[in-house]
């Protein structure tokens, strides 16, 4: 149920599809820190974890100098 609520925040904050959504947090990052229960991130709030991937999000499509 965690992922769901994830996965729904992020949809609601990049006003982009669920499906799209799920399948940018199954490809992150922050999923696999998740999964591989890097400081225990899977205990951390639903907004702080939506925060988290935004900011990963972020960072992949800002471009570099």
């Amino acid at each position: 149920m965690k992922y769901a609520r994830i996965i729904k925040g992020i949809a609601e904050q990049m006003g982009i599809s669920l499906e799209e959504a799920m399948d940018r947090f199954y490809h992150s990052v922050t999923f696999q820190l998740i999964q591989n229960g890097v400081a225990d991130l899977h205990c951390r709030s639903d907004r702080y974890l939506i925060d988290e991937f935004l900011i990963e999000e972020k960072a992949l499509t800002t471009p570099q100098p």
